[in-house]
């Protein structure tokens, strides 16, 4: 791991909110204005299967570089599940040969929760969306703080 953010060249980013049962991912435009969820991703384990999944969402999406959402405590600190997401980082990189960078992605989960709450979904749908627009809310996060000029968030992201 480097200790300088990875450079992500103009173009189509991917935002991606791990998770061990479900991998929400979010895309943005080439000009970086909006981004917008794709449908979660189940992880299956099979990391060749896992390396073409990205592959080819790299490719059909024409992706040139993740923001993976590191989740840390309320302080900042470092939490048991961040060693976790900088390793599977270290993986996509490797996996894609994409450059990457981590974004802090605290709350992103409560309040995809909220933008849910009140559309009258069942709770399976609601469960079912709020990875993915975690990862909307995570890639907008940083696409706002890489236009302020206070990106990365976080130092320690990777190049592919």
């Amino acid at each position: 791991m480097s200790d300088r953010a990875a450079v992500i060249p103009a173009g189509r980013v991917a935002g991606i909110d791990y998770g061990r049962k479900r991998i929400g991912i979010a895309i943005c435009d080439a000009q970086r204005i909006i981004a917008s969820p794709l449908p979660f991703h189940v992880p299956t384990g099979d990391e060749v299967a896992e390396a073409a999944f990205f592959r080819k969402l790299s490719a059909v999406e024409e992706i040139v570089g993740f923001v993976v959402g590191l989740p840390v405590h309320a302080d900042g600190s470092a939490s048991r599940m961040s060693v976790e997401v900088e390793r599977f980082g270290a993986w996509l990189a490797s996996a894609t040969g994409l450059p990457l960078t981590f974004h802090d992605e605290r709350y992103t989960s409560v309040e995809a929760a909220g933008k849910l709450a009140g559309l009258g979904l069942s709770r399976g749908k609601k469960k079912a969306r709020t990875d993915s627009i975690a990862a909307q809310i995570l890639l907008t996060a940083w696409m706002e703080a890489v236009a302020t000029g206070s990106a990365p968030a976080r130092p320690g992201a990777l190049e592919g």
